[in-house]
């Protein structure tokens, strides 16, 4: 969102950026702002929306190798506008960042590009879709991608199939971050199956999944006594999924939100209170990375555990992001992103 996703903040300029992520609440004055009863237009959203000044194109990925293993993969394009005004080569105001990392049992491989758009270095187009920056690519139609990266000490080349519809959160894709009202347009494409090949330093690895695409954008996602979330993409072995997020407050609550979403692709949405997100356990950094998750009104209470709880983000403001288990009253697999955290 992922809100998530609303990781942007990486995307704000150098003023915002130092604020960290309760950047993402400063005044969006000149830039346009969601609204609701959003009429989604594709395949012209899936495209950027430069009106608007924060963007991603997230996706997330729960792997397993022939033997077993279990593996996570994350690659995001982040788009921030320093202005609403419009020009080209240099003078245009978009700036861009790509994360992308693999996760293992034992070790979290983690790679950060930044660019200047207008030059040709990063950009997506709608149609044909390619998001991309420097070599990195996710291109395609939307019903199959195929996505590439690399670091220093990992590459993969991944082939994507979509096998269920876009799922739009909120009220039909208006999702609402706090009790003041700030709000992004967010919809997700949570029914990839993934194939591919990943390059790690003790060799190449073949592995099958599953994906979960995430695209948003706003221009004030967050309130100004707001500071991080945590963000859950779970996906449970009958089939079900659910997206989940809590936000941080200054007075110590929380803002929260859900969507379940049936194996056929049917959506509920939840508003705040009625998902409940309870840390259980921290690692050494004190970050949380075993979460009580309750969503009552679906009798959801399960513990979501971290496979790799260093899955820490080394990247320009950095954060937590890995695979989890999920075990309860519902067994599963899914993805946890908590920012906030020092």
């Amino acid at each position: 969102m992922n809100v998530k996703v609303l990781i942007v903040a990486l995307c704000l300029p150098v003023a915002a950026m130092a604020q960290g992520f309760a950047g993402l609440g400063t005044d969006a004055e000149g830039f346009t702002v969601p609204q609701p009863d959003p009429q989604f237009e594709f395949p012209a959203d899936h495209g950027p929306h430069n009106d608007y000044r924060i963007e991603w194109w997230y996706l997330t990925a729960n792997l397993e190798a022939a033997d077993g293993t279990p593996y996570g993969l994350q690659w995001t394009l982040f788009r921030s506008a320093l202005a609403p005004e419009t020009g080209e080569g240099w003078t245009a105001p978009q700036l861009w960042m790509g994360h992308a990392a693999v996760t293992t049992p034992a070790q979290h491989y983690v790679a950060e590009r930044l660019a200047r758009g207008g030059i040709g270095q990063a950009g997506v187009t709608a149609d044909p879709f390619e998001a991309w920056i420097d070599d990195w690519a996710l291109q395609g139609d939307w019903d199959t991608l195929r996505m590439t990266a690399s670091g220093a000490d990992f590459a993969y080349d991944m082939a994507l199939t979509a096998q269920g519809p876009l799922i739009f959160h909120g009220d039909r894709g208006y999702s609402v971050k706090s009790a003041a009202g700030q709000a992004s347009y967010y919809y997700s494409q949570p029914f990839f199956a993934i194939e591919g090949a990943l390059r790690l330093p003790e060799g190449d690895v073949a592995v099958t999944g599953n994906a979960w695409l995430d695209r948003e954008w706003s221009s004030q996602p967050l309130a100004d006594n707001q500071t991080g979330w945590d963000w859950f993409s779970l996906s449970f072995d009958d089939g079900a999924k659910m997206m989940g997020f809590r936000l941080q407050q200054t007075d110590g609550n929380n803002f929260t939100s859900a969507t379940w979403i049936t194996p056929d692709g049917q959506t509920t949405p939840y508003t705040d209170g009625a998902l409940t997100a309870t840390p259980l356990a921290t690692n050494d950094a004190d970050v949380p990375v075993r979460w009580r998750v309750e969503l009552p009104a679906k009798g959801l209470d399960v513990t979501v555990a971290a496979i790799n709880e260093n899955a820490w983000m080394t990247t320009s403001v950095p954060y937590w992001e890995g695979p989890v288990t999920v075990t309860g009253t519902h067994g599963g697999i899914g993805y946890l992103e908590m920012t906030g955290y020092e």
